[in-house]
This record gives structure tokens, C-alpha cells and sequence, in this order.
């Protein structure tokens, strides 16, 4: 009940920062010429900074990725899900936030299988572990618990996210500003769907699994957590989006996925590289990994 209730406050937390600043429609949100200098930068792997700088308003931050996200989906197709970003301690120490950060995945971003990605197609490339949830139907949308999220969703999939700061090192990414750039999203390898039991079983299984990352080549861990590191369970990133959707006049629908974010330290992307992400303790011991060339 404790990690619950601390992933509900993290959500409240954001639902009331966007609701105590203007709407997004009358925000200072970035003109089309600045989105569009971003999007060019980022489409030529030129360090860009963000379009909405740190310490500026998460309504302003939204509008801003709504922006690139429209003009996004002509490439990369339609919205499939969302990503709850920082959700591990490790991310938000490294980016100085004490809350998640909310983006969206659109379809050209997920790879299904393993992945080849090359890091000098984008700026501070990045990859971590991650888990995706795929919703069964919209009674999510009011679930509060682990266990009631369980019920309402067809299971979780492997998930190794590369994510892109696409910043330049000098500029600073506070929660406004990281969101504008809707969370670094650029590719992430995805597995095969795995049912997950229901009631206690489950919820114990999705905190105490092990996501581990290895290096190919050397046999070498490179980082270890347990699921319980994202906000304290897995599916605690399910109801957090579901109440940022809510404060948007939005919500989760069958067939959408959730990426609960970074299950433990993010890595940076090496030419040469090849990894392993494997979830000991799901099912099968699932596997996805990634090659870096």
C-alpha cells in the first residue's frame, strides 16, 4: 500500500502543477518556428536545445510535445501508447526531478524483436531497461492498485528502451524541459506479449523480478534492478499515466501500451556494443537485446 500511495502522490503532484498554471492554448507555447529548428536538428543529430527550457511551465512543456509529436507521426505513424519517464531513483537523481515525466510512443518507435541502432544518428543516445504494459481494456482507467491494474490489462512485453536526450551536455533538463522533448523518445526494442497470474501472485511477481543488462561480449552486467524500482511496483506507472490522461481529457484504451520507465540506470550508447536484457523471475525468463553499430 506504501509504494501506492507514493506513486498516487507523485501523480497528484503533477496534476496539480498542470492545473495551477495556464492551459496549454494559452501558454507561452513555443512557436512553429522553434519546433521546427528542433525537429531539424534533431532529424541531422545536431545538439539542439530543448524547446521549452528548464524552469519553464509543464503546460508549455506539453503543448511543446504535442507539437513535435504531429509532426512526428507523418514518419513514425500513429500514437500507440505513453511512457512514464524517470521513474527509478537512479533516473531522477541524474536529471534533478523528484516526480516522473510524462511522453508518447508512436508507432515507428518500436522495433519488434531485437534492434540495431546507430548512436551517430542521434544525439547522447541512450539505452536502459525498461517494461512495457499493454492494456486489455479501459477499467484501468480507475484502477488504484497494483492488483487492479493486473486485472485490466492482456500483459507486459520486454522492453529495452534507447532513448535520445537530443540536447546539447550545457543544456540543463529540469521535468518542463525533458518533457518538451517527450522524454528523449527515439527507438526501443520490444518482445513477445507475457501473461502475467492474477491477484497477489502476480502483483509479487512484477515487484520482485530481476531486469538484468549485459554486455554480449564480456558476459559483464552492466546494471541490475528489481521491478519494485519503478515507483515502487511496475504497474504503480500505470495508474500515474492514467491520471495524467485524465487531467488532459484523455485516457488508456485496449490495445495501448505503457512504458513504466527506467528500471534502473540509464547507459550510454557505444559503437561496437551489444546487450542482453533479461527478466529473471517473468515467465519463461524472457530476453531482448540490442546491437549498437
Amino acid at each position: 500500500m506504501h509504494s501506492n500511495r507514493s506513486a498516487l502522490a507523485f501523480g497528484a503532484s503533477l496534476l496539480v502543477s498542470l492545473l495551477l498554471v495556464p492551459g496549454a492554448a494559452q501558454a507561452a507555447c513555443p512557436d512553429d518556428a522553434t519546433i521546427d529548428a528542433f525537429l531539424a536538428a534533431r532529424a541531422s543529430a545536431a545538439p539542439t536545445p530543448p524547446p521549452v527550457a528548464a524552469g519553464g511551465s509543464m503546460a508549455d512543456a506539453l503543448c511543446a510535445q504535442g507539437k513535435i509529436l504531429a509532426r512526428l507521426e507523418k514518419d513514425l505513424g500513429p500514437l500507440v501508447g505513453y511512457k512514464a519517464g524517470l521513474t527509478s531513483p537512479k533516473s531522477q537523481e541524474a536529471f534533478g526531478v523528484t516526480e516522473p515525466v510524462f511522453g508518447t510512443l508512436l508507432e515507428g518507435m518500436i522495433v519488434r524483436g531485437d534492434a540495431t541502432a546507430r548512436p551517430a544518428e542521434a544525439v547522447r543516445a541512450l539505452f536502459e531497461a525498461d517494461l512495457v504494459v499493454e492494456i486489455a481494456d479501459a477499467a484501468v482507467n480507475e484502477a488504484t492498485t497494483p492488483e487492479e491494474v493486473l486485472a485490466h490489462i492482456a500483459g507486459v512485453r520486454p522492453f529495452l528502451e534507447l532513448p535520445a536526450l537530443v540536447v546539447g551536455k550545457d543544456d540543463k533538463l529540469d521535468g518542463p524541459a525533458i518533457t518538451s522533448i517527450n522524454v528523449g523518445a527515439w527507438k526501443g526494442a520490444m518482445g513477445e506479449l507475457i501473461e502475467i497470474p492474477q491477484g497477489a501472485e502476480g502483483v509479487a511477481m512484477l515487484a520482485d523480478f530481476t531486469a538484468k543488462l549485459t554486455n554480449d561480449a564480456t558476459g559483464e552486467t552492466l546494471s541490475e534492478a528489481p521491478g519494485k524500482a519503478v515507483l515502487g511496483h511496475p504497474l504503480n506507472a500505470v495508474t500515474w499515466i492514467a491520471g495524467v490522461l485524465k487531467a488532459q481529457g484523455k485516457a488508456l484504451k485496449p490495445g495501448d501500451l505503457v512504458s513504466v520507465g527506467s528500471i534502473g540506470p540509464l547507459h550510454p550508447m557505444k559503437p561496437g556494443l551489444s546487450v542482453t536484457l533479461t527478466y529473471e523471475g517473468l515467465p519463461g525468463t524472457p530476453k531482448i537485446g540490442a546491437r549498437f553499430e
